[in-house]
């Protein structure tokens, strides 16, 4: 019987303005038998001229890059790009751009730091249509949606009308889950579902509540009064 053929690698261009956090990502992907890294980039400049000659599956980029910002890069990418998956790498103070990002297109950010495993999946999960919230970073974006403990109820105009087409007992859970940062993976794991069961339930999640991507679900989900954090 003949041996199946591998899975293609998938095609990675590295946009980061520091040459050493350039070079440590850069070793951790060539490590993977997973990732193919097809071009750097020190700017978002150099990263669009690159995407000209060949587009990857994936780009992992910088939010902070000189002159020409990861947001305005990813909004680019999109715009050109389509089928690209931007990644984007940000720090704890960078809550509006990261948004900002989000709503340009971005798949999924990660905090800078992250370990390789992580890094490495989160590529594995936007490649195959997920999205990624990092767990700390989600909470603090998240953090602003609170009501304030002293009020024992929230406040009119805290929650909206709940969606036309209500959610699923199912798509809550799933919906709770992404708001703690888990990933389509971990949660597939939590529910005992497949990976690809999860991302029809967040379609469907993001169908019903008229948004286009992870952040915009959970802060649609917090609005509604449909989950809490």
């Amino acid at each position: 019987m003949s041996t199946p053929p591998a899975a293609p690698r998938i095609r990675v261009v590295l946009c980061e303005d520091q040459p050493q956090i350039l070079k440590n990502q850069l070793k951790i992907l060539q490590d993977s038998p997973e990732i193919q890294v097809i071009g750097t980039a020190l700017s978002g400049e150099a990263a669009l001229e690159l995407l000209e000659k060949t587009q990857p599956d994936v780009l992992l980029q910088d939010l902070g890059l000189p002159r020409m910002s990861g947001i305005e890069v990813t909004r680019e990418v999109k715009r050109r790009w389509p089928a690209v998956e931007v990644l984007i790498f940000t720090i704890f103070d960078e809550e509006e751009k990261v948004i900002d990002a989000v709503k340009a297109g971005a798949s999924g950010y990660l905090l800078k730091g992250t370990s390789s495993e992580r890094l490495l999946e989160a590529i594995r999960e936007v490649k195959a249509g997920g999205s990624i919230i990092q767990p700390s970073l989600a909470r603090r974006l998240l953090r602003r949606f609170h009501v304030p403990e002293t009020d024992a109820r929230p406040a009119p105009a805290f929650r909206e009308e709940p969606p036309l087409r209500p959610l699923t007992g199912r798509e809550i859970e799933i919906l709770r889950l992404i708001a703690k940062g888990l990933s389509n993976s971990e949660a597939a794991g939590v529910l005992n579902l497949s990976r690809a069961t999860v991302r029809t339930h967040l379609e469907h999640i993001y169908d019903k509540l008229e948004v286009t991507n992870r952040v915009e679900a959970v802060t649609e989900g917090l609005r509604k009064g449909l989950i809490e954090v």
